[in-house]
């Protein structure tokens, strides 16, 4: 058994902790609130905007618009979203995991990564820094310090024009969709080209087009593609702190039962301590008796 002094200094490193696991899980709660209002007000618009695309696209043929058409395949960009902090569980390795699952998906091809947070710029410069255009930046961890749709129209402006130029044939976009506090599902989604919705639309009514339809499409559809990767990158943002504060609970719940167990110890090893010592004296005692 440990002697008392080691136990104290054990039950004093878990107690703080346990405070700064408790801090962080409340801190945590805070900025969730902000980040789910982020994109709860977001949603209306997106959803609007989507379903705009679907009626027109279903109008249109799949060929129509620079940022339709199929190419072969022979340079693909991974956009993973990440956080910049790790202790939320596996909120970052779940992205890095799925894109190293997508990857065989595309042999042959020429594979880049453009990454958003530092656990996945972390994760580029050991696996991609060299294949990747020399367009693509880095240092996208900045993005989350002042979190805003200008700044996320910046990057979505960057792959469009990559793709308009046919560095890049295919772009996927990997990231955590926020479910609740405790549940972040990974989300794999179609970047460009932008995938045929015909079937898909509200609407068998025909439609006038004013202006035409070209500059509907020149219009609407970098529009779409903006609010598709800021929306991926506010629902990641608040499913990181939700995943952050459910590890920092689990956390601080654990603390709390090694810290009885240790207590429990503690008091143990001090009860026989003063029961030897009382032995001692007892038989001391008795020795001067005789």
């Amino acid at each position: 058994m440990a002697n008392l002094k080691e136990i104290r200094n054990r039950i004093t490193s878990v107690n703080s902790t346990m405070q700064i696991t408790s801090a962080m899980k409340m801190v945590s709660a805070a900025k969730l609130k902000r980040a789910q209002d982020a994109v709860t007000q977001l949603l209306p618009y997106a959803n609007k905007l989507q379903e705009i695309q679907i009626n027109l696209s279903a109008s249109l043929d799949s060929s129509e618009g620079i940022y339709s058409q199929e190419r072969e395949i022979k340079s693909v960009l991974f956009i993973a979203v990440t956080s910049n902090r790790g202790l939320c569980g596996g909120f970052n390795n779940n992205v890095i995991k799925r894109v190293k699952a997508l990857t065989p998906d595309y042999e042959g091809a020429k594979i880049n990564f453009l990454a958003i947070g530092k656990k996945a710029q972390e994760f580029s410069n050991k696996n991609y820094i060299e294949s990747n255009l020399s367009e693509i930046p880095t240092g996208l961890e900045e993005l989350f310090n002042n979190l805003n749709f200008a700044s996320s129209s910046e990057v979505s402006e960057l792959v469009m024009k990559l793709y308009r130029e046919e560095k890049v044939d295919k772009v996927v976009l990997v990231y955590n969709h926020f479910v609740n506090a405790g549940t972040q599902t990974i989300m794999t989604e179609q970047f460009l080209p932008i995938e045929s919705v015909e079937g898909e639309a509200t609407s068998n009514a025909d439609y006038i087009f004013t202006p035409s339809k070209e500059k509907i499409i020149e219009d609407i559809v970098p529009k779409s593609l903006n609010i598709q990767l800021y929306k991926a990158v506010l629902d990641s943002n608040a499913g990181e702190h939700g995943a952050r504060m459910t590890a920092m609970h689990k956390a601080t719940d654990n603390a709390g039962d090694m810290l009885f167990d240790l207590k429990l110890t503690y008091n143990k090893a001090r009860q026989a301590s003063i029961t030897n010592e009382i032995l001692e004296i007892v038989g001391g005692a008795e020795a001067l008796n005789s």
